[in-house]
C-alpha cells in the first residue's frame, strides 16, 4: 500500500515569515470602534474629495424610495437597492485605487494608468449592472 506524503499547510510555514503589521488593531470592541471610525473617515473622504461618489450617493437616495414604491416584492426591493448601493462599493473600491497610485506618483506610468483605467472599468460596470436590474424590474412592473 503507498504511504501518501503530505504537506504541511502553507500557513504553518509562511506564517512565522511574516512580520506582524504594527498597524494591526486590538480585538473585541476595540477593532470594531477603530473599525467603525476608519469606516467613517472613508465614507468623509469620499464625500469631500469624489465628485462621482456625491452624485451617486444623491442618486441612491433619490432612487431608495423608488425602489421601495416599484419592486412588486421585498426581492425585487432588496435587487433594485443592492444594485445602487454596488454601485456606490465599486465607486469607494476605484477612489482608493486612485488615491493610492497617485499617492506612489502623479508622473505618467503605464501601470498606474492600466489600473485606474480598470477601476473606471470597474464602476462603468457596475452602473450596466445597476441600469439592467432597474430595467428588468420597471419592465416588468409595467407590463
Amino acid at each position: 500500500m503507498p504511504v501518501a506524503f503530505t504537506m504541511p499547510p502553507t500557513h504553518f510555514i509562511f506564517t512565522h515569515m511574516i512580520p506582524k503589521s504594527p498597524f494591526k488593531s486590538q480585538r473585541g470592541m476595540r477593532r470594531l470602534s477603530n473599525a467603525l471610525r476608519y469606516s467613517a473617515r472613508g465614507f468623509k473622504a469620499a464625500f469631500e474629495h469624489e465628485a462621482a461618489f456625491r452624485q451617486e450617493l444623491f442618486l441612491l437616495v433619490v432612487l431608495i424610495p423608488v425602489a421601495l414604491w416599484l419592486g412588486n416584492n421585498i426581492a425585487e426591493k432588496a435587487l433594485l437597492i443592492g444594485a445602487l448601493f454596488f454601485v456606490l462599493i465599486i465607486e469607494l473600491i476605484n477612489s482608493a485605487i486612485e488615491a493610492l497610485a497617485d499617492a506612489v506618483t502623479l508622473d505618467h506610468h503605464t501601470l498606474i494608468g492600466r489600473a485606474k483605467d480598470l477601476g473606471s472599468a470597474a464602476v462603468m460596470l457596475s452602473i450596466i449592472l445597476a441600469v439592467t436590474v432597474w430595467s428588468a424590474v420597471g419592465i416588468s412592473h409595467f407590463l
